[in-house]
């Protein structure tokens, strides 16, 4: 069982535009803060990411960059500039590629887009994710994210028979090449990839998604990583962003809301999937946490 593979099936993730910025000079534009991942590609020149509170972020050629829109942020020429607002301007002009600047200095291209996901649990499963990936262009992941950009620009450049599959599959495999990236640690993101790449962790949460529905306890996750209790929990922590038990609660309430919205199971079966031995106690413990009964949030979602 791979815990990230698990994560992009729940995800679905799918691209809602396709667009970019051809920047000349000084310029600036700006994104508002949003439920999904906006991801992009600079093909050439340099320009800086702007987030509140955060150092600015230089991105050169062929750099990538995924970003949680949790906040809004600035691509830049110059952080001296006013920007102006992107999704004004996509309306305004009515195209997805937003020419920028003026005159012939400094020119920039950028692809991107954004995803959304198809699940529930949206919300609860991107906190798992990092809130910003950068992936510069001499890592060694570059070349395949580049190569299934420009597939994938071809293929939504000129559509044919299956290209809505196409496309699709292409973002999946794009989001994946990213988050599975040298280009972050655990240090510097806390989340479910960074939890990955730490071998200790990565045992334990292999673990739980190989058996959801198994009485995982605080000591027996240590002991299958041969750690001691309080330093598993503390580097669970650090490195996963929340404890051990809140993370397995996490995983299964997004499996159960999944399963849910679907509606192939019944609530039973659903709670005992997941570890809850009555559908009382896993109505309980899913009213707790979602803040609806299951049925009720079956109902709302169908």
């Amino acid at each position: 069982m791979d815990p990230f593979l698990d994560l992009i099936g729940l995800l679905r993730p799918r691209a809602t535009l396709w667009g970019g910025i051809e920047g000349r000079g000084s310029w600036a534009v700006s994104f508002r803060k949003r439920d999904d991942l906006l991801f992009c590609w600079l093909s050439r020149g340099e320009c800086q990411l702007l987030r509140p509170r955060m150092p600015p972020l230089r991105l050169g050629a062929n750099d990538f960059v995924l970003v949680r829109t949790d906040s809004p942020f600035i691509l830049s020429s110059d952080p001296s500039i006013e920007p102006i607002d992107s999704e004004t301007a996509v309306v305004r002009t009515r195209k997805t590629t937003l020419r920028v600047g003026s005159g012939t200095k400094s020119p920039v291209t950028l692809r991107g887009g954004r995803f959304f996901f198809d699940t529930a649990s949206e919300s609860l499963l991107t906190d798992l994710l990092p809130s910003l990936v950068h992936i510069p262009g001499s890592d060694t992941s570059s070349p395949r994210i580049r190569t299934l950009m420009s597939m994938n620009e071809a293929e939504s450049s000129h559509p044919g028979p299956g290209s809505e599959f196409i496309v699709a599959r292409l973002m999946e495999l794009i989001l994946v090449e990213i988050l599975r990236g040298n280009s972050f640690s655990a240090q510097q993101h806390a989340g479910l990839i960074a939890g990955l790449k730490d071998p200790k962790m990565a045992r334990a949460l292999t673990a739980i998604h190989r058996d959801v529905a198994r009485d995982w306890t605080v000591a027996s996750l240590a002991r299958l990583c041969g750690i001691s209790r309080s330093g598993f929990a503390t580097r669970f922590r650090a490195t996963v962003g929340m404890a051990p038990v809140e993370y397995l609660q996490h995983w299964r309430m997004a499996l159960a809301k999944d399963a849910l919205r679907l509606g192939a199971r019944g609530i039973g079966e659903i709670g005992l999937s997941i570890g809850f031995q009555s559908p009382s106690a896993f109505s309980t413990a899913f009213t707790r946490v979602v803040g609806l009964s299951p049925r009720r949030f079956a109902a709302s979602v169908r």
